[in-house]
């Protein structure tokens, strides 16, 4: 692919996604007269700048445009709120904490909408804005595609909120989860006395927090319980290229095979055999999530991925924010396609099939 080819590609087609946002600002953040709406997005360091690849860049640069047309959109189909786009510089790991300036930034209006490139979610500055009342869609990693029809915003969120809402009813009674794949992911752990949570995209009310694209029911394991594999599949994880295995034991990785300059990156994040901080918080198996969006369909995109229906995710890192016990400056999420999903001996997903009771 030429440069000038790719370059065409950067610039986002506001006519084509303008009624996407309106809808979704309406719809999913219920943005109302007299309110304020931020525009969040992040931008690459001058020395990521040095050392991220074209296409990283690329694709950082490309979103941070987005947030700017929605920013655009949002400016003139809403006269009477006030909006404001605020960039900050890119923090290089999901769940890591951004300036104190965005944390203030964050907490002084109605309605949040962050397009970034590093998750905000388990963070305490979307935990600190979400007290304060402020309703937050974060949004790492998403896309301009998403917003097409037939895209996984182009989807009956309360039907969504329906069928995720059981699935977390599920999880919640559940004392102890396995999860199998055909690529050889095996893993069991305990979710005793945890409550399972609905990300459903509706997030019209006060202090409600999500992502978008949304669609997905999770539960935070029990710490220590964790024992067994998991294999992201190559395809399956942003430049994932070869397939990458983490073992797990007392609840946290203890080896990671594989995974060629993804693995690198990994073994140098995680630095497997340290004990001290934060390198074994970020190892803590952090999440089982259940994708329950029927129009998510990138598996490289993992923001998309992890919503896809039949699939499930496991991730490392973080889970203070949502009922579990470990802060770590580190969130990552690995999508499982085609998983087998067993609670407390009976098998709930089949090879990617939902079998919950109606």
């Amino acid at each position: 692919m030429s440069g000038l080819w790719r370059a065409r590609f950067v610039k986002p087609n506001i006519e084509k996604i303008r009624d996407a946002v309106i809808s979704m600002l309406r719809v999913n953040m219920g943005l109302k007269d007299g309110e304020s709406l931020l525009v969040l997005t992040d931008t690459p360091t001058q020395e990521q700048w040095r050392r991220w690849s074209d296409d990283m860049l690329l694709d950082i640069t490309r979103r941070a445009l987005l947030a700017k047309a929605v920013y655009l959109i949002a400016r003139e189909a809403f006269p009477n709120c006030e909006v404001d786009l605020y960039v900050y510089p890119c923090t290089g790991r999901s769940g890591a904490e951004p300036g104190r300036d965005v944390a203030e930034a964050m907490k002084r209006v109605d309605v949040v909408v962050a397009i970034t490139s590093f998750s905000l979610t388990h963070t305490y500055a979307r935990e600190e804005a979400t007290r304060s009342g402020a309703r937050i869609a974060s949004m790492p990693g998403f896309t301009e595609e998403m917003l097409y029809p037939g895209g996984p915003m182009s989807v009956d969120y309360r039907e969504i909120s329906r069928q995720t809402k059981k699935i977390a009813d599920a999880l919640t009674e559940a004392r102890e989860a396995r999860v199998l794949s055909p690529a050889g992911t095996d893993i069991r752990f305990s979710l005793e006395e945890r409550s399972g949570d609905v990300d459903d995209g509706l997030l019209d009310k006060p202090g409600l927090y999500g992502n978008l694209p949304a669609g997905e029911a999770y539960i935070a394991p029990v710490e220590g319980t964790a024992e067994g594999r998991i294999v992201v599949e190559a395809g399956w994880y942003p430049y994932l290229e070869q397939n990458m295995v983490l073992e797990f034991s007392g609840g946290e990785v203890v080896a990671l095979e594989g995974g060629g300059k993804v693995g690198d990156r990994f073994r140098e994040v995680l630095k497997i055999g340290d004990e001290s901080e934060p390198y074994k918080s970020r190892r803590n198996l952090a999440e089982l999530g259940i994708g329950t969006n029927p129009n998510a369909r990138n598996p490289t995109n993992v923001l998309e991925a992890e919503k896809i229906m039949g699939t499930v995710h496991l991730a490392i890192g973080d889970n203070a924010h949502f009922g579990g016990r470990v802060s770590a400056d580190l969130h990552e999420d690995f999508v499982i396609p085609k998983p087998t999903l067993v609670l407390d001996g009976k098998t709930v997903i089949k090879d990617g099939r939902h079998l919950f009771s109606t």
